[in-house]
């Protein structure tokens, strides 16, 4: 059974910093897709960054520069390292695991405000 467990969320002022961390069991960690997304109010859920089996990274244009993704195969995590953070950036965050079918995480909430 695939389980993605996502912590790390919560409230932080404008610039500040938040690591998400996502724990991955039931999977073949290094053979999928790992990936973590994020939805804000009235908005549809968009991909922030992933990262390949072959360790190859990808980010949306909105958080290139400030976000960071990274996988620790040992420990089976997944985690995304946020600076730099502004309001636009609230919204709940989800792990994703996808090799042939998806998975999701039950999503953390990073509320960026003063």
């Amino acid at each position: 059974q695939v389980q993605l467990v996502e912590s790390g969320g919560g409230l932080v002022q404008p610039g500040g910093s938040l690591r998400l961390s996502c724990a991955a069991s039931g999977i073949i960690f290094n053979f999928g897709i790992l990936a973590w997304y994020r939805q804000a109010p009235g908005l549809q859920r968009e991909l922030v960054a992933s990262i390949l089996p072959d360790s190859t990274t990808n980010y949306a244009a909105s958080v290139k520069g400030r976000f960071t993704i990274t996988r620790d195969s040992a420990k089976n995590t997944v985690s995304l390292q946020m600076n730099s953070l502004k309001p636009e950036d609230t919204a709940v965050y989800y792990c994703h695991y996808k090799r042939g079918t998806g998975y999701w995480g039950q999503g953390t909430q990073v509320t960026v405000s003063s």
